[in-house]
């Protein structure tokens, strides 16, 4: 498996560099989402204060015909903060900013999601709705390889690898260990994590995040992981089907919830709402990948625990179902329930914003209303 030769230099002499003093400047590294709508990137300015909140945080711009977002003619997009975290790389008092983009006469670009989804849950405030995602992802090495894998091979069948402990069960957790405390510190709400069915691949869960901060925190979150996988030589994929074969995908599960969802006779909203996603099941097969359902094509096959996309099913504790009811929420009468649709690389904007339309304000049909 190849890791990349930037893992190979010392970081024992980056270190000495590190520990410098930096003086009463901050070094804020703001990040967007590019062209692709699954890609990141990300650059550094100096400021000559701490931001104390995204309000203290000025503009910037970029290029955006090397991001895939406009024309060599035209090429400057606008930066705008909307959230701030603390930097876990460089630590205290420097930043990470996730930033919207706007094109060069303000409009959002195209793959600026965050913006209608702000508009969306703004809406529907009074309601409370909860969200928390589990994002599945691959370690792979440079050359595509999945992580701990023979060369020439495959590693023993699915079934001991999913929660394993043990060298020849968990490939990687050195990685995820490493992620989680990251994204601790960075103050990501990041509540659990675990390895997955197929070897080389994990899970973290984000939430619960209301409204517009679950897009915040889960984009945060996976570039806190393009991060550290960058400092071990290693590539984290969200490919939703990865390795062909007798082999799990990769999703975003993605459970959500309202204060009347929660409350003492809860189930029946929630009902409700499955009724809702079952006459829209299209629109939201469109809106759960980047690619308007042909990633999700190749996981969503009925098998290796997911429903087929093209049919909508929902079930107690069935995770062959499009929705799932936790056991525990139908004894209960009360909780929320777990879309299982979403791929690992989807925007969660476009996934909590379909979520909203559909199950709080009512839309019907496969386009979204403009309001």
């Amino acid at each position: 498996m190849a890791t990349s030769a930037s893992a190979t230099l010392s970081k024992a002499v980056k270190q000495q560099y590190m520990e410098l003093s930096q003086g009463d400047k901050v070094q804020a590294m703001y990040i967007w989402i590019d062209g692709t709508g699954e890609g990141l990137r990300c650059k550094t300015r100096t400021l000559d204060f701490e931001p104390k909140s995204i309000e203290d945080l000025p503009e910037w711009n970029f290029d955006g015909s090397s991001t895939y977002q406009c024309e060599g003619s035209n090429s400057d997009m606008y930066l705008i903060p909307a959230a701030m975290f603390r930097d876990p790389f460089r630590k205290d008092p420097n930043k990470l900013v996730l930033c919207e983009v706007l094109k060069y006469n303000r409009k959002p670009a195209e793959t600026n999601l965050r913006l209608t989804c702000s508009k969306v849950m703004a809406m529907v405030e009074d309601q409370h709705p909860w969200f928390g995602m589990e994002q599945e992802y691959t370690i792979l090495g440079t050359d595509g390889h999945p992580f701990g894998w023979p060369s020439n091979g495959f590693p023993g069948p699915q079934g001991p690898y999913y929660c394993g402990v043990g060298a020849d069960k968990a490939y990687g957790r050195d990685i995820v260990e490493a992620h989680y405390r990251a994204c601790l510190y960075a103050g990501v709400d990041i509540c659990g994590t675990n390895a997955e069915v197929m070897p080389a691949q994990w899970e973290f869960q984000v939430g619960p995040c209301e409204g517009i901060n679950m897009g915040d925190h889960l984009w945060v979150a996976r570039f806190i992981l393009h991060r550290v996988c960058e400092d071990f030589g290693v590539v984290a994929s969200f490919d939703p089907k990865p390795i062909t074969g007798n082999w799990n995908g990769a999703g975003c599960h993605t459970n959500f919830s309202t204060k009347e969802m929660r409350e003492e006779g809860g189930l029946k909203a929630i009902e409700d709402s499955i009724e809702k996603l079952g006459k829209r099941h299209s629109y939201h097969i469109r809106s759960y990948d980047p690619k308007g359902g042909l990633d999700n094509a190749r996981r969503l096959t009925g098998h290796h625990e997911t429903s087929n996309i093209n049919e909508f099913s929902a079930g107690v504790a069935n995770r062959g179902a499009s929705i799932r009811i936790p056991r525990n929420v139908g004894q209960e009468k009360k909780g929320y329930f777990e879309d299982r649709r979403p791929s690992a690389n989807c925007d969660p904007y476009s996934v909590t914003e379909a979520l909203i339309r559909t199950c709080l304000l009512n839309e019907e049909g496969d386009e979204p209303t403009d309001y």
